[in-house]
């Protein structure tokens, strides 16, 4: 993968994990207004986070499984308590390893600590990369690999 594919992803998975943070708190009367709204506030043109924005269409599409599959894995946790944006990091990946299969799961689970870092607090990526880890065990395919 080029450098700049690699850096395109990343801000277009910051943008999303933005949008589905906003969403969760508030959710739009139209998704379709709502996100051209949030790109033009953006610094670059909406094109340039094609890939955050399928990101997005493709949570919010599966967000009931993804949900689902999140209350499975949360051991020990009510789901009503993860932190929103702890959440938006996990409904993130929880989609890229399930639907995205053109994306290899560890680094779903690697851009997902790494948005951890980024965006909640020092304990978060314990949580996430257990929850993340306990998924890419249950998928039954290669975990370093796309397919």
């Amino acid at each position: 993968m080029s450098k700049t594919l690699f850096a395109n992803r990343r801000l277009g998975r910051v943008a999303a994990l933005q949008y589905l943070f906003a969403w969760s708190m508030n959710t739009p009367a139209s998704i379709a207004d709502d996100l051209t709204v949030f790109f033009a506030e953006m610094p670059e043109p909406r094109e340039h986070y094609a890939f955050g924005e399928e990101l997005i269409h493709g949570v919010i599409a599966h967000q009931a499984d993804i949900d689902s599959r999140i209350k499975g894995l949360a051991h020990n946790w009510e789901f009503e308590r993860i932190a929103k944006i702890d959440l938006a990091i996990l409904r993130l990946a929880v989609f890229e390893m399930v639907f995205r299969t053109d994306i290899p799961p560890v680094v779903s689970i690697n851009e997902a600590i790494d948005l951890s870092k980024q965006f909640s607090n020092v304990d978060a990526k314990r949580f996430i990369n257990g929850i993340l880890d306990r998924l890419k065990d249950s998928l039954g395919r290669d975990a370093r690999k796309a397919t």
